[in-house]
C-alpha cells in the first residue's frame, strides 16, 4: 500500500489557538478548565468545562460566511485554514482538484444553533418561523462541505460520526483512501462546539461529568483514585494527510507517517464499556499487527483516558493484556487531563498531541495525580502531573465512542 505522511497541523483547543501553543502548553501541564462562560450553568450539577478562549473565527472566514455556521464549523474553518497555510499548497493551482478532498468528523454538530433556533421557536408568539440556514447549520457533514469549497477541493467528501471516536475514523478513513490510490491529499479531522445548555444539561443527568465546581483545575483527574467524571471540552483539529512520494516529491515538511488504522466495536452496551476491554485490546493489536511491529516498538500510547471510574480501569486492563512485560517500558498519558473531552474533535486534538510528543521528543503529561488508585499497576508510567522527555519515535493514539465504537491510529516518526 501507498504509504500516508502528515504534512500540515491546525489546532484550537482549550490550553492553545494554534499547534506550537497547543503542544508548549501540553508540555507545561496547563489545564483549560474553568467555570463555564458561554451560559449561565448555576443550575445543573456540573458548572464547569474546558472552553475554547480568545477566538477569532475572521482569521480564515469572512464574517458574513460566518453568519451561516454554527460554532463546530467555525472551529473546522479555523484549524483547516491553520493546516492549509502549514502544509504549503496552493489548493487553487491543484493539477487535479478531484484527487484532494476532506473527510472531517463531529460527534454532535450544530448543537448550539440546534437548542438556540428551535428554542426561539418555540419560545416565540404567532406561527412557527425557523431560519432558512437552520438545517445547513446543524448538519454535521456541513464542516467538510465548507471546507471543501473555500479551497477548491472537488475529491472524496464528508462527515464521520462515531461519538468520541470520530476524529480517528475521520482520520483513519482518509489514510485508507489515499493508501487505496482514491486520492493524493485529504484534509482530516473533528470540531466539536458541545459547551451549550443542552450539552451540559445532556451530560449532567447522565452523571457521566466531573462536579468537582470548586476547583475545575483539577477536576479532570484520569487514573486518580478521586476522580468523578470528565470535563467537557469543545475546539478541533485538522491534519493535512499526504502521500509519501507525492509530499516528498514537493519538498514537503514531514511531521510523521500514519503506519495502521483500526476499529472495532465493544458490541456491549450504550455508554459503558467492556469491563474488560476485549474490543480495545483487539483495536491495538489489529493497530500493531497493520503497522508490522510488536509490543516492544510503541514508545507512547496516548489514552482515550476521560477520568471516568469505569472507562480508566477498561482501557488500561486491555494496555497490559496486549502489552504485557512491555506496558512497563511506554509512557502512558491522557492529554484530557489538560483539554477535557472534545467528543468527536477527540481524536484529532490528541492526534496531534501524539505527533507533536514526535517532534519535541517528549510526553505530555496526565496532570491532577493526587493519589493512587489501588485498581491500577503502580509500576506502570502514566507520566503524572510532568512531561517527561524520551525517545519518541511510535505512538499509539487511543479513541472509544458512546455506542462501543473504537478507533486506534498508530503514528511514526520519519
Amino acid at each position: 500500500m501507498r504509504r500516508v505522511v502528515v504534512t500540515g497541523l491546525g489546532a484550537l483547543t482549550p490550553i492553545g489557538n494554534n499547534p506550537k501553543d497547543y503542544g508548549q502548553a501540553l508540555r507545561d501541564g496547563v489545564s483549560g478548565a474553568g467555570v463555564i462562560t458561554h451560559f449561565d450553568a448555576s443550575e445543573f450539577r456540573t458548572q464547569i468545562a474546558c472552553e475554547v478562549k480568545n477566538f477569532e473565527p475572521e482569521t480564515y472566514t469572512d464574517r458574513k460566511a460566518l453568519r451561516r455556521m454554527d460554532p463546530f464549523c467555525q472551529y473546522a474553518m479555523y484549524v483547516a485554514g491553520q493546516a492549509v497555510e502549514d502544509c504549503g499548497i496552493d489548493f487553487q493551482s491543484l493539477e487535479d482538484p478531484f484527487r484532494a478532498g476532506v473527510i472531517w468528523a463531529s460527534g454532535i454538530g450544530g448543537f448550539y444553533t440546534m437548542e438556540k433556533d428551535i428554542g426561539d421557536v418555540i419560545r416565540r408568539d404567532g406561527p412557527p418561523k425557523y431560519s432558512p440556514f437552520l438545517i445547513p447549520k446543524l448538519i454535521s457533514d456541513i464542516a467538510p462541505g465548507h471546507i471543501s469549497m473555500a479551497y477548491g477541493l472537488k475529491g472524496i467528501n464528508y462527515g464521520t460520526v462515531s461519538a468520541c471516536a470520530s476524529s480517528n475514523h475521520s482520520i483513519g478513513n482518509a489514510v485508507d483512501y489515499i493508501r487505496w490510490n482514491k486520492a493524493d491529499i485529504i484534509i482530516a479531522g473533528g470540531s466539536e462546539a458541545a459547551v451549550t445548555h443542552a450539552g451540559i444539561g445532556g451530560f449532567s443527568s447522565m452523571k457521566a461529568m466531573s462536579t468537582r465546581n470548586e476547583d475545575p483545575a483539577t477536576a479532570s483527574r484520569p487514573f486518580d483514585l478521586g476522580r468523578d467524571g470528565f470535563v467537557l471540552g469543545e475546539g478541533a483539529g485538522a491534519l493535512v494527510l499526504e502521500e509519501y512520494e507525492h509530499a516528498k516529491k514537493r519538498g514537503a515538511k514531514i511531521y510523521a507517517e500514519i503506519t495502521a488504522v483500526a476499529f472495532t466495536a465493544d458490541a456491549y452496551h450504550i455508554t459503558a464499556p467492556h469491563p474488560e476491554g476485549l474490543s480495545v485490546s483487539k483495536v491495538m493489536e489489529l493497530a500493531l499487527q497493520e503497522a508490522g511491529i510488536t509490543t516492544a516498538d510503541v514508545d507512547y500510547i496516548n489514552v482515550h483516558g476521560t477520568s471516568t471510574p469505569l472507562g480508566d480501569v477498561a482501557e488500561v486492563t486491555a494496555i497490559q493484556n496486549v502489552f504485557k512485560d512491555d506496558a512497563y517500558k511506554l509512557n502512558i498519558s491522557s492529554t484530557k487531563s489538560m483539554t477535557g473531552h472534545l467528543l468527536g474533535a477527540a481524536g484529532a486534538a490528541e492526534a496531534i498531541a501524539g505527533i507533536l510528543a514526535i517532534q519535541g521528543q517528549f510526553v505530555p503529561p496526565t496532570i491532577n495525580h493526587f493519589e493512587d488508585d489501588p485498581a491500577f499497576d503502580s509500576k506502570l508510567n502514566f507520566t503524572f502531573n510532568e512531561a517527561q522527555d524520551r525517545k519518541v519515535e511510535t505512538v499509539l493514539s487511543n479513541t472509544f465512542g458512546f455506542g462501543g465504537h473504537n478507533a486506534c491510529l498508530l503514528f511514526n516518526k520519519v
